[in-house]
């Protein structure tokens, strides 16, 4: 039998059925525990992470490292389906302000991701403790059309995996 016969035509023996079921198992563990996929839906990481493209989520990431500034995470909304991709900007007890489009964290202006000119203003206010701030690198439009802001460090699901 021709080795190209033989990967496309196995014969069907006890062997092949093993193979089959340990295959499923473990992608069920992987892309349902380890490395969840996930479609990025919306505008508000561009141009980092552009809309309708595929990332995986490294859901055990955070078991070996904390939370850092300048991280982007997956937030858990409503069970593991439903995720924010999002940029931590400040920790528990750190306090943010927009003055005229600028990222002010602790009263020292952050050097923005995001490639377009902003206009946000937001009055400075303090991270709860146990929370983290986030915001999405596309600041281009008015701060009404996106979400961001304090989010339970114990809602962030992972980081993406590239």
């Amino acid at each position: 039998m021709s080795l190209i016969k033989k990967f496309f035509l196995p014969k069907l023996e006890k062997k092949f059925f093993l193979r089959i079921i340990i295959l499923v198992i473990a992608a069920y563990i992987i892309f349902g525990y380890i490395f969840i996929p996930v479609v990025i839906d919306g505008h508000s990481m561009d141009p980092t992470y552009k809309h309708g493209k595929i990332n995986f989520c490294n859901h055990f990431y955070y078991s070996f490292f904390k939370p850092e500034k300048n991280d982007v995470v997956f937030i858990r909304l409503a069970g593991k389906n439903v995720m924010y991709l999002k940029r931590i900007v400040a920790l528990s007890g750190e306090t943010v302000e927009f003055c005229n489009g600028t990222l002010i964290v602790n009263g020292k202006k952050v050097d923005s991701n995001n490639s377009e000119k902003c206009n946000w203003t937001l009055k400075p206010r303090v991270v709860k403790i146990g929370n983290v701030y986030v915001i999405g690198d596309n600041r281009s439009t008015t701060m009404e059309k996106h979400v961001f802001g304090q989010v339970l460090a114990n809602r962030i699901m992972g980081v993406p995996l590239w």
